[in-house]
């Protein structure tokens, strides 16, 4: 059987005009620090080994949050991501279409989840690299959005 841990990245899209109050509350608050910012996001480390992005973008500060982008991506890690993938759309998730190699679903009751490999390197989750194209990303979970 696959084996399935919590990773340590994670990304929520976010009113952009939250930024100021979000920087403050993870880096002055929680003592996060910012590996790396630019006009669209942000990339803050908690702790020794967890990260999460902010991606900020023209949200809705709307009460439909479960169905809306607004919900954390959380990472899950597997051994078997081929397998593991199958599963999990068998099972009959609903499937997120972001422009980024890895599977984005909604779990029952309504989590976002990212899977990825135990052994990938995902340096681009904690602000090194490229990665994927910040616009297309927006473009697509608009186009999901109710």
């Amino acid at each position: 059987m696959a084996k399935v841990i919590f990773g340590n990245h994670s990304s929520v899209l976010v009113p952009r005009q939250d930024r100021d109050s979000i920087r403050k509350f993870y880096c002055d608050v929680l003592g996060g620090k910012i590996m790396k910012a630019d006009p669209e996001r942000d990339f803050i480390r908690l702790g020794e080994d967890f990260y999460i992005a902010f991606l900020y973008g023209n949200v809705a500060d709307e009460s439909e949050f479960l169905r809306s982008a607004r919900s954390v991506w959380l990472e899950i890690k597997s051994d078997s991501v081929e397998g593991m993938t199958r599963k999990i759309l068998d099972f009959g998730v609903r499937k997120l279409e972001v422009p980024d190699p890895h599977l984005y679903f909604q779990a029952p009751g309504g989590q976002c989840l990212r899977l990825v490999g135990i052994d990938e390197d995902l340096s681009f989750y904690e602000g090194a690299g490229e990665g994927p194209n910040v616009a297309k990303v927006k473009e697509a979970l608009r186009r999901m959005s109710p």
